[in-house]
């Protein structure tokens, strides 16, 4: 399991915690250093079931400095992708990946079926 999270993120050091205090193994990957290309942010979101508004950290500077909360709704979703791949902060963290399923944020409900 691949855990993409930022180090400065309050919600991604709970949601660490959350897997270490369950002794479940995961490779943290940095999401500002290292972060998911559009292909792969396209097959995420594909196999998550989400909408592609929930893979944006809306509440992140960089999605507030370019006001996509009123600019997303008439963008593509091509261009979506694009946006989301250029830059790891406008990611919603952390972004967790398996075999099969993807998390997007911290939610313990979500997260419980990993737990077992």
């Amino acid at each position: 399991m691949k855990v993409y999270c930022y180090a400065k993120c309050g919600t991604c050091r709970k949601a660490l915690k959350w897997l270490d205090d369950r002794q479940i193994e995961y490779e943290k990957i940095d999401i500002a250093q290292d972060h998911p290309d559009e292909a792969m942010i396209r097959e995420l979101h594909k196999k998550s079931g989400l909408p592609l508004k929930r893979f944006y950290n809306t509440s992140g500077k960089i999605y507030k400095d370019l006001q996509l909360s009123k600019k997303l709704p008439d963008m593509s979703e091509d261009e979506q992708y694009r946006l989301l791949a250029s830059d790891g902060m406008l990611v919603k963290r952390p972004l967790v990946i398996g075999d099969d399923f993807v998390l997007v944020g911290f939610k313990e409900p979500e997260w419980e079926r990993i737990g077992k």
